[in-house]
């Protein structure tokens, strides 16, 4: 994979669906959603990895994600989102034990999450709690030559980088969304990716905007649109010595996504 390939983040329902997408495109890279259980079969296995060799396309992370979740605004996030929610997160756990044994199987070395926020108070029961939770995951995921890379935007660069550090797991890092900094409310991006530099395990090329009133999340927009500063984005992936996949990422679906994302290579194509 040459340095800062162009990607795309695609469903897992139908893998193979989703790659052909990824070819429409013209790219040669993804990230996936984890596809469900039906899918990891054998037999399903080497349908997919066939798929992948015959498009010629490298996957590179599987994302995490459960039943149950919703990111409307940031107090229902905080209640049903990741591993944080006690009353979910074994069942949550063990789903991504999983998850990270399928992405074994297809000779994928990196999955990742959105864990939920994660408490600031570093005394808190909780915190402790989730910091055992990772280290679980993270030794499950060494098991399999893989790394964990933590979504950003839920916490400031600060506190998630005291979290990666008491967890202290080699193979922890993140997976750093530039837009999310911003919908969350939690920092300005191109500070935090400096800070967390030497963790970034991926990077998404997505843009957006400060929230406008507390609780609520900013708003999502297209690439170089929102208030990220894509020019100033890929200038710092390049000084703090990232060389891996840059995975476009636009949450809206249909036609307009699409121009979306084709907007998007043509913008990163000129600053990479």
């Amino acid at each position: 994979m040459e340095p800062l390939a162009l990607g795309v983040i695609v469903p897992g329902d139908d893998p193979v669906a989703s790659f052909d997408k990824v070819r429409s495109l013209g790219l040669s890279t993804c990230q996936i959603m984890a596809p469900p259980p039906g899918w990891r079969t054998p037999e399903r296995v080497r349908q997919i990895r066939d798929a992948l060799a015959e498009r010629e396309i490298t996957i590179t992370s599987m994302f995490c994600h459960f039943p149950g979740e919703v990111y409307t605004d940031i107090p229902t996030i905080q209640r049903v989102v990741g591993l944080v929610p006690r009353g979910t997160r074994e069942e949550r756990v063990r789903m991504a034990l999983g998850i990270s044994d399928h992405a074994r199987d297809l000779g994928l070395d990196t999955i990742a999450a959105h864990i939920g926020f994660v408490p600031d108070d570093h005394s808190d029961p909780e915190y402790h709690a989730l910091v055992g939770v990772m280290q679980r995951l993270c030794d499950h995921c060494a098991g399999n030559r893989q790394r964990f890379a933590l979504e950003t935007g839920q916490e400031t660069a600060p506190a998630l980088l005291r979290f990666i550090q008491d967890v202290g797991r080699e193979n922890l890092g993140v997976n750093f969304d530039p837009a999310n900094m911003l919908l969350y409310g939690s920092g300005e991006p191109i500070e935090a990716l400096g800070l967390l530099g030497r963790y970034v395990l991926g990077a998404h090329a997505k843009d957006g905007t400060w929230p406008r009133r507390p609780g609520e999340l900013g708003d999502e927009k297209p690439l170089g649109e929102g208030q990220v500063g894509i020019d100033r984005y890929v200038a710092k992936l390049k000084e703090i010595g990232y060389t891996g996949a840059i995975t476009i990422e636009r949450e809206i679906s249909g036609p307009q996504q699409i121009e979306d994302i084709r907007r998007a290579i043509r913008l990163l194509e000129s600053l990479r």
